[in-house]
């Protein structure tokens, strides 16, 4: 099964803080994990940010938004109870509580009006500024969606310039792309690029360590077809006639099924790149692109809070 939305993790622990005891997150995730069946591998399913799972993630809101509608309350650091709201809202037994049970409380209308004030005020007339009320997407991930959303778009928009490029122009790319990548100790005169006639299809040449013991080969063919398995074969006889061992084959479009085998049997160490990847690549380190805006997510220094003198 998939991970439970935020709110479905709200009823299970006001439930499971009905004791009136202390409690910590911590201990709040076993006890959920068991009671709605979230696997081993379902917890350990991290954020697109990397930073915590998405299992914390979507409990600690829940335990958010019942503390901002005072069915629970902090209790110490990392610790919560449960609040006397919480206990007449379990007396009487509901079937689910969710955002919009919680709409009952000016507590969490206040807290919700705040929240959204700033989607308010940037949204047009035209567009629906009150986020849906059933949506269980927590903040970190509708911010990690949209900087995927974003990723894609500037992989799309790359590679439409990559493959409006000249062929010679893609041949310094993916050499830049080595360099960045740490080809060459990132010094770009140890690179070369050798595309032209009788080139015998090696475009590049790189050292892979700074003493060029080990020289790695690279093919770039610029093109939106795919690369069939005779074009890894001549990359790869090229290679042998060097007494190479490593090459890089790189292409702005893709590679056939029998392109994709062919790479895996050569009798050299062949690594194959298509478009996609190396969109994904540029991106990674930063070849042809440039910063836009940064947004910072901040939390609570607890530790800062605990060492100030009570």
């Amino acid at each position: 099964m998939a991970i439970p939305g935020y709110q479905e993790f709200m009823l299970p622990l006001l439930k499971f803080a009905a004791d009136g005891q202390e409690h910590t997150i911590s201990n709040a995730l076993v006890t959920l994990a068991q009671q709605l069946g979230i696997s081993d591998a379902e917890q350990d399913l991290m954020l697109p940010s990397g930073t915590q799972t998405r299992f914390y993630n979507r409990v600690t809101w829940a335990v958010t938004y019942l503390t901002k509608s005072f069915l629970l309350e902090k209790a110490g650091r990392g610790k919560f109870k449960i609040a006397q709201r919480g206990q007449d809202v379990l007396n009487r037994n509901p079937p689910r509580i969710d955002n919009k049970f919680l709409e009952q409380f000016p507590e969490y209308q206040a807290f919700k009006t705040k929240k959204n004030k700033a989607k308010a005020i940037v949204a047009s007339d035209d567009e629906e500024s009150e986020p849906a009320a059933d949506s269980d997407i927590t903040p970190e991930e509708q911010l990690g969606a949209a900087y995927e959303e974003l990723r894609e778009a500037l992989a799309d928009d790359l590679l439409r310039r990559v493959r409006s490029g000249s062929p010679k122009f893609f041949e310094h790319l993916v050499i830049r792309l080595l360099l960045a990548m740490g080809y060459g100790k990132g010094q770009i005169e140890r690179a070369k690029v050798t595309g032209k006639s009788g080139d015998e299809g090696i475009d590049g040449v790189i050292p892979q360590d700074r003493l060029e013991l080990d020289m790695v080969y690279v093919q770039a063919k610029r093109h939106e077809s795919a690369v069939g398995p005779g074009d890894i074969d001549k990359f790869v006889g090229s290679l042998m006639r060097k007494k190479a061992t490593k090459g890089v084959f790189i292409t702005s479009g893709s590679f056939t099924d029998g392109a994709e085998r062919a790479g895996k049997e050569a009798a050299v160490k062949l690594r194959l790149i298509d478009g996609d990847e190396l969109a994904e690549l540029m991106i990674d380190y930063n070849v042809g692109v440039a910063p836009a805006d940064t947004y910072v997510v901040k939390k609570v220094d607890t530790d800062f809070f605990e060492g100030l003198p009570v």
